[in-house]
């Protein structure tokens, strides 16, 4: 027993002696960098604030920069359908457009069928006559401004315009079609200040039920970018030859034209407030080596290689460009929060995706901010600044 005492405790003690001579350097070290950052608390606070600024609009604008683009997108679908799908030759669809459509979408948007003919009303006046899902035409066409959507059969939706010509008074009318004659009640009104104005829009199944004329056309609000919206349309073609698919060009150019401008400017606030706390860093680490130099004489006095100094001096920019990240990280994300409160009246999700790029970015502006300073710290003679010179 005593034995194996007097051999473990020698073991123990070589281990703590070995683990001795292996840590000075390094605790010496991380013990250098507090003391910098202590001694001189006025610089390291302003370049500290300066990357806690940086990383603070970065992190806001990254954050709104992924979820205003969904916002605006969402928004966007509420101005109505983005494709058209019309039969070729003015043909009816096949009778399984629809589901075939759904089944490219995926989820990924709404759809809504239609079918339209030119009826006459009784004293001879054309006018078009719509069928339509109302269900469905509710989420698609949000926009539309209806006093009253029809709840029961034989109820019609008549467009502000067609009221005057079909039921002044709103009192039932009468329409007709190739013989075949329909009685309708006025539900509501529709405007909308474009073609809806002048028709007339039945629900789908009594439509087909008078004129026997299937859905001629299908209007889909798919989401996604551009780029994923025109792979949608690339594969409904695909799938259903006997269509012509269309895309709603004011629609698709006016959201590519607003998320474009939006993400050009919030980037651009980012970059140019970034590079504004670039230079701040350059005139703070610059400022701390002229008031270290003295220091950095006598380190190379003592033996310091310049490759020390150096990557002492990068050790201080990248712990200072980390600090800086995190902290405004945390304050980046409430500032987005507030934004999307007061403009968007819907939170901002976090985005923690966000947080390594933050945190690289920040620490490349200061290594980068550090350049010139480090050029001058090897400059340093230290016979020359020890003398006072």
């Amino acid at each position: 027993m005593t034995e194996n005492l007097s051999h473990s405790e020698p073991r123990s003690a070589q281990e703590v002696a070995a683990s001795r001579v292996r840590s000075p350097h390094t605790s010496m070290f991380l013990r250098m960098l507090v003391r910098a950052a202590v001694l001189r608390r006025g610089r390291a606070l302003s370049a500290l604030l300066a990357m806690v600024v940086a990383a603070a609009v970065a992190t806001a604008m990254l954050n709104l920069f992924v979820d205003v683009q969904a916002k605006l997108r969402r928004e966007f679908r509420n101005y109505g359908a983005n494709i058209i799908l019309v039969g070729r030759g003015s043909a009816s669809l096949p009778a399984d457009t629809l589901p075939q459509v759904e089944s490219v979408l995926a989820g990924r948007g709404v759809v809504a069928p239609f079918a339209m003919v030119v009826a006459r009303t009784n004293d001879g006046q054309p006018i078009v006559v719509a069928g339509a899902d109302f269900n469905r035409v509710k989420q698609l066409d949000r926009w539309w401004s209806v006093s009253n959507w029809p709840s029961a059969q034989q109820q019609a939706l008549v467009g502000v315009r067609a009221l005057a010509v079909v039921s002044p008074r709103s009192q039932p009318f009468d329409l007709s079609f190739q013989g075949h004659t329909i009685h309708l009640t006025t539900a509501g009104t529709v405007q909308t200040g474009a073609a809806e104005d002048s028709r007339i829009y039945l629900s789908l199944t009594d439509f087909v039920a008078w004129t026997g004329v299937q859905a001629s056309t299908i209007e889909v609000a798919a989401s996604g970018s551009p780029e994923e919206i025109l792979a949608v349309m690339h594969r409904l073609e695909q799938t259903i030859p006997a269509a012509d698919v269309r895309p709603v060009r004011q629609i698709m150019e006016g959201e590519a034209r607003v998320l474009g401008k939006t993400r050009a400017t919030l980037l651009a606030s980012a970059v140019l407030i970034i590079l504004t706390a670039a230079l701040c860093v350059l005139s703070t680490l610059m400022g701390w080596v002229f008031d270290r130099r003295r220091d950095f004489a006598i380190m190379k006095t003592l033996g310091a290689s310049d490759r020390l100094l150096n990557g002492f001096f990068a050790a201080e920019a990248t712990a200072l460009g980390a600090a800086g990240a995190l902290i405004g990280f945390v304050v980046g994300i409430g500032i987005a929060a507030w934004i999307g409160r007061v403009n968007f009246h819907a939170p901002v999700v976090p985005r923690f995706s966000v947080l390594p790029f933050v945190l690289a970015g920040s620490m490349v502006v200061t290594l980068l901010s550090a350049i010139l300073p480090i050029w001058l710290l090897r400059r340093v003679q230290p016979a020359v600044i020890l003398r006072g010179e």
